[in-house]
């Protein structure tokens, strides 16, 4: 056998730290706990911007005057109505489907609804916004469907959060938890290069189709270590019951090998914007008489992550978006197995903004295509690889 070839190790698992495009989408600054879409910080969006702002500021490239507010506003209110063939296509999954399937699958038929069906700029931006309103009214009726109740129509009266909730939970007075969650949808709109976005940007530079990109992000999403951790994080919040079962399930897991779901980031190296943001919406659901209360406890395991992780490893561990937003979700009536989806909604415009960069190459110079090295650590038995022993010698 010749002498296996040495390659340079030179690689990062994960790609963590490695810059390999230009955006000017987003921004997140890990060691300062910043979250800026195109230039604006996340605070001030979620306090001062509904989503449809927001949606027009991703996917156009700026924030709207009233006109462009009102247009695109219009054009979200007007696309929410899915044809009957899309809905008799959702009518067809067992009830027992998971949602994330289930929303991935529905992108598809979308795309041949979708107009106008130019590859311009401006078509893929238009049909992006109406995407994005489409997918909040599949999930809806999914909803709907699954639990044997009749599909609630849109409302265009309704702005995008409100209509939404209404036609989850087949509740006008939902509406009145709309602000809140139009919050979360902002906060939500877009994170730069995380797993789904990248997925989408990856199978954009192919130039597959604006729908075919959402759909791959949309599976990436559905991974409990993306957006999956939401609902683990509820799940987490229910199985421990009250704080005074906090530090033994904290060390427990710890001493298993596991995570403390919604604790800790990839980037961020402090308190996560978005997460001080959804604690402060969570109270304010808390603050309605009837509210379950999860913020108290959540900060206990929150503290007990904290001690322990410091006393282990040394290190410091903060919340992510996912640590708070599971108490919002709940409170606003969504059901835990939704909570990915509903993140969806809301990355929806960013993943969208970044197919349009990626397509039309936006804010970089780069190859046509994603084409990353693998290092091969498999056998090797010289130029002309491994002798091929008959099948019954192997």
């Amino acid at each position: 056998m010749d002498e296996q070839v040495c390659y340079p190790r030179v690689k990062n698992i994960g790609l963590r730290g490695v810059t390999v495009a230009d955006t000017q989408v987003s921004m997140v600054n890990g060691e300062k706990g910043e979250l800026i879409y195109r230039g604006f910080q996340i605070g001030d969006l979620a306090k001062y911007c509904t989503f449809e702002e927001v949606v027009h500021l991703l996917v156009m490239g700026r924030l709207p005057n009233e006109t462009e507010l009102a247009e695109v506003t219009e054009l979200m209110a007007g696309s929410r109505s899915v044809p009957a063939n899309v809905l008799a296509a959702l009518s067809c999954h067992e009830k027992d489907a998971n949602p994330m399937d289930v929303l991935q699958s529905m992108v598809p038929y979308l795309a041949s609804q979708s107009r106008p069906k130019g590859d311009d700029k401006d078509s893929i931006r238009a049909r992006s916004v109406q995407l994005v309103s489409q997918l909040a009214t599949v999930m809806a009726a999914w909803q709907r469907i699954r639990s044997g109740e009749e599909i609630v129509a849109p409302d265009p009266s309704l702005g995008h959060a409100a209509n939404f909730l209404a036609m989850l939970t087949g509740e006008p007075s939902a509406s009145e938890y709309a602000k809140v969650f139009d919050a979360c949808l902002v906060l939500h709109a877009d994170h730069t290069f995380n797993a789904s976005t990248f997925a989408a940007r990856e199978i954009s530079s192919t130039r597959a189709s604006l729908h075919a990109s959402v759909a791959g992000a949309v599976g990436a999403l559905s991974g409990e270590l993306h957006g999956g951790a939401n609902a683990r994080v509820m799940a987490m919040l229910e199985e421990i019951g009250d704080e005074s079962g906090v530090d033994s399930y904290v060390k427990a897991k710890l001493d298993e090998g596991d995570k403390i779901m919604g604790m800790g980031h990839a980037v961020y190296k402090t308190m996560d914007p978005r997460a001080t943001i959804l604690k402060e919406l969570a109270l304010d659901l808390e603050a309605k008489p009837g509210s379950p209360h999860y913020v108290a406890l959540a900060e206990k395991v929150m503290e007990a992550t904290q001690r322990e992780m410091k006393a282990r490893k040394g290190m410091d561990i903060y919340p992510n978006v996912d640590f708070f937003s599971a108490g919002v979700y709940h409170n606003l009536g969504i059901p835990t197995d939704f909570f990915t989806p509903v993140f969806a909604l809301g990355r929806a415009p960013g993943w969208c903004a970044h197919i349009i960069e990626e397509t039309f190459g936006e804010a970089q110079e780069k190859p046509a295509i994603y084409r990353p090295k693998a290092q091969y650590i498999g056998d090797y038995c010289g130029p002309t690889g491994c002798v091929l022993p008959p099948r019954d010698e192997r």
